[in-house]
């Protein structure tokens, strides 16, 4: 997910009818596949080591809630780009449009250790395969480029799929830069423009999207990532250099039967990502809608959160795909964690003794009148006798005028329920899995 200071510009607001979201007919599903426990721990494990190692000539270790070391890719750019202060963006303007017959079609979602989710998209013609991130929390689609540095290597998990537009007889030259400063380093390519096709024939002409050259500034979560880039379906105020997002561009191009898209993430499973509509297959009872409180990230506002003895007033959060944890304020992870008996570390997480995990207490998100639990078995990472902790505090900044969210409800939040992402009249819903 990326955080960036932008405009908010005006959206697109298309009636949707409740009912017809829910037709089951022609789905299109896009399977998600997700990192193990095992390497996101042992990951974790590495970069403690390394911390301690790089502090080992200093007895005045830093202090945790310090630390930007994240324990996946997804959690690094979540940090680095809510420290980001020097870019500028040029949000777009979208009108109403009116929504041609299209599809309903699901893309399977491979779950890979309960930590990272991802699935696979085409770009160019002939079509060239890409592994992505699904990511509410961004805007962008951006993939490795050929002889792009720092994109990974051949023997770790095979080396990344990387874009050749000298193949593609739809590839169109942009050229305007991509550049992303990040707490670690740079991130630069240039945008590129080509058909983009999701699940099986959602086929999205003449998308925007960047070619990566140079990922150093992503750091060791990249490389070691079984992924090749991200395809954001945040809102428009989030992209740059003005590209319409995927999402938009197959709505625009009524490819797509409702402005909608919904997940269903895999718990140590795959899982799938519904485009144009949602699988009522998935959940049972109702849905619960919760309007945006800003539609710029999927924003929403939280009556109250309560574990235990902890108990926080209103506050904000996104409902994002592309974080593995949950995170919130330095200071109330801390007492949440102090109140589970969860214990600090150098990379500003937390660690818990295996043998605590079946009495931990439900994590209860109060949420449009409603309470949405998170048992408190399913807020630890376990891998080899080492539980890591899946709450994480992060402070954003934010600027003058700007509202940022307090809180991240990332993967280990969404794998609980069915997400519905209601574009067109901008709520979230929120209902129980099968």
């Amino acid at each position: 997910m990326l955080f960036r200071s932008v405009a908010f510009s005006s959206l697109l607001s298309v009636a949707v009818d409740s009912d017809d979201l829910a037709k089951n007919n022609n789905l299109v599903r896009i399977p998600m596949k997700k990192i193990s426990s095992h390497e996101m721990v042992a990951q974790h494990l590495k970069r403690e080591r390394d911390a301690l190692l790089a502090n080992s000539h200093d007895r005045n270790y830093p202090d945790h809630t310090g630390v930007s070391l994240r324990g996946t890719f997804q959690d690094q750019v979540a940090v680095a780009n809510a420290r980001e202060s020097t870019l500028s963006y040029t949000p777009i303007s979208t009108a109403s449009v009116t929504l041609a017959s299209g599809k309903s079609e699901n893309i399977i979602i491979k779950d890979y250790s309960n930590a990272q989710y991802f699935g696979e998209i085409l770009i160019g013609t002939p079509p060239q395969k890409f592994t992505v991130v699904f990511d509410t929390g961004s805007s962008n689609l951006w993939v490795p480029k050929v002889d792009c540095q720092n994109c990974g290597y051949w023997f770790i998990h095979g080396g990344k799929n990387k874009f050749d537009n000298s193949k593609s007889s739809t590839y169109q030259a942009d050229g305007s830069d991509f550049h992303i400063q990040y707490g670690s380093g740079d991130v630069q390519g240039y945008f590129s423009v080509d058909t983009v096709t999701l699940a099986d024939d959602i086929v999205v002409q003449n998308q925007k999207f960047a070619e990566v050259q140079n990922a150093g500034g992503l750091g060791v979560g990249y490389i070691m990532g079984k992924f090749d880039g991200i395809l954001g379906l945040g809102f428009e105020g989030l992209s740059l250099g003005g590209a319409a997002t995927v999402f938009k561009n197959a709505i625009d191009q009524g490819l797509v039967n409702m402005p909608v898209f919904a997940f269903a993430l895999g718990d140590e499973t795959d899982g799938e990502l519904t485009i144009g509509g949602y699988d009522d297959s998935k959940f049972q009872g109702d849905i619960t809608w919760i309007p945006l409180s800003e539609p710029k990230y999927w924003q929403i506002s939280i009556d109250s959160i309560t574990l235990g003895g902890y108990s926080s007033g209103p506050t904000s959060g996104i409902v994002d795909s592309g974080t593995s944890l949950i995170t919130g304020p330095s200071l109330q992870i801390m007492q949440i964690a102090s109140k589970v008996g969860a214990m600090p570390n150098l990379l500003g997480q937390y660690s818990i003794d295996c043998a605590k995990v079946p009495d931990l207490p439900d994590l209860e998100f109060n949420i449009n009148g409603k309470g949405w639990k998170v048992p408190g078995k399913d807020l630890v990472i376990e891998s080899g006798g080492m539980c890591v902790f899946a709450m994480m505090g992060m402070d954003i900044p934010a600027t003058e005028g700007e509202n940022v969210p307090a809180w991240i409800l990332g993967d280990v939040f969404m794998r609980k329920f069915y997400t519905i992402f209601d574009y067109g009249n901008e709520r979230v819903g929120l209902a129980e899995l099968n």
